[in-house]
């Protein structure tokens, strides 16, 4: 079927096999069976993740749809490309809808990372924290209204360190979070990005008054009373107010001392703060938090938003968290918007905001104006 729609096609049930095909060939598309008998789609799954590929997916099986679905869900969260799913038997004119979607430029710098054996010591990261190794990117969030204007940026904590290059952020935050390096390392972001704001309120005129910075906080930064007070005063240095900022949080980070939590997260709704409850739906509580915080935003976990262009379970749960949160007074947010099918279907949802890669990467902060510029003569 492949070759006769004039694609280049080579076939194999080997592991072996097929990552040296992988190597040596480089498709565009891989078209992986779940069910082969010396490795299994999931076990190819986790090597292809491994391996950084970036060739379009597309699973096939005739194990039923939600094992496919899962399939594909699992091979989103592991960053891979999905171009979709095709449940057995399938026609040829399915397979050509697929693999006329090209797959889009590779989703991380290829870069060596930090390996394992390349330990990150405490040392390490303080010296990081101390010398301004740790920058921030920003990522634009938009309306889903019509025209997608800009409503505000997060910023993502990014350390780039002078002989290794980039090291994962889940790597360097939770080595922090273990070796109480959390406070000074949420301090250099936060002073990070409330510059930035600044800057776009300077640069954007009156439309930028209404643009919010988010930050993310860890579960540590709830141990601080004061936190709220602190933060104020750091807002009135820059020239802020509270509502230019939002502070995300997932869930987890509520519940390790609750009564705190409570106090820290009231007061900074009183002082005008945003609170977002982020990655909602990947965790037990996520309702249980949702009815006892005082969040003013939900943010939708990416993993729903990258299944939802296949994936009729994922539609579901967006459908209904985005209900719930409005019917809660919420803002809803997707993250993880890759296509413009799923632009569309948040649209049709009635979804507040996102952000992903089909409205823009993660920018430097000197690119955000031109970036800005662009989509202004784009408009």
């Amino acid at each position: 079927m492949v070759s006769s729609l004039g694609y280049q096609c080579q076939v194999t049930t080997l592991p072996d096999t097929f990552f040296e095909i992988l190597d040596t060939w480089q498709p565009t598309h891989i078209l992986l069976d779940l069910v082969m008998p010396a490795m299994d789609g999931v076990e190819v799954i986790r090597h292809l993740a491994e391996r950084h590929c970036d060739a379009g997916l597309i699973i096939s099986s005739g194990l039923g749809s939600r094992v496919i679905d899962a399939a594909g869900r699992a091979a989103s969260q592991h960053r891979l490309h999905m171009t979709g799913v095709l449940p057995k038997p399938f026609s040829i004119r399915d397979l050509r809808a697929l693999l006329g979607q090209q797959p889009p430029p590779s989703r991380q710098p290829r870069q060596a990372p930090v390996s394992p054996e390349q330990d990150i010591t405490p040392a390490m990261l303080a010296d990081a924290i101390d010398n301004d190794q740790i920058r921030l990117m920003y990522q634009p969030k938009v309306s889903c209204a019509e025209g997608n204007p800009v409503v505000g940026f997060e910023a993502l904590a990014r350390w780039r360190h002078p002989q290794w290059g980039p090291i994962a952020p889940d790597r360097f935050i939770r080595l922090a979070e273990r070796e109480g390096l959390i406070e000074p390392l949420t301090r250099k972001v936060v002073v990070q990005a409330c510059a930035a704001m600044a800057a776009l309120l300077r640069s954007g005129g009156a439309k930028a008054e209404h643009w919010t910075m988010a930050v993310n906080l860890s579960a540590s930064c709830l141990t601080r009373f004061d936190m709220a007070d602190k933060l104020v005063v750091l807002c009135r240095r820059y020239g802020l107010e509270p509502r230019h900022l939002t502070l995300e949080l997932t869930e987890t980070a509520a519940m390790e001392d609750g009564v705190l939590a409570l106090d820290l997260l009231t007061r900074l709704r009183m002082k005008g703060f945003q609170l977002a409850i982020d990655d909602f739906g990947v965790g037990y509580s996520s309702m249980v938090q949702l009815a006892k915080l005082p969040f003013s935003e939900l943010k939708l976990d990416k993993a729903f938003v990258i299944a939802a262009d296949h994936s009729r379970e994922a539609r579901t749960i967006i459908k209904s968290a985005v209900d719930l949160g409005h019917q809660l007074d919420l803002k809803v947010i997707a993250e993880g918007v890759e296509t413009d099918a799923a632009l569309a279907f948040l649209r049709e949802t009635g979804c507040d905001f996102m952000q992903g890669y089909y409205i823009a990467r993660p920018m430097e902060g000197e690119d955000i104006g031109g970036w800005l510029e662009d989509r202004e003569g784009r408009c």
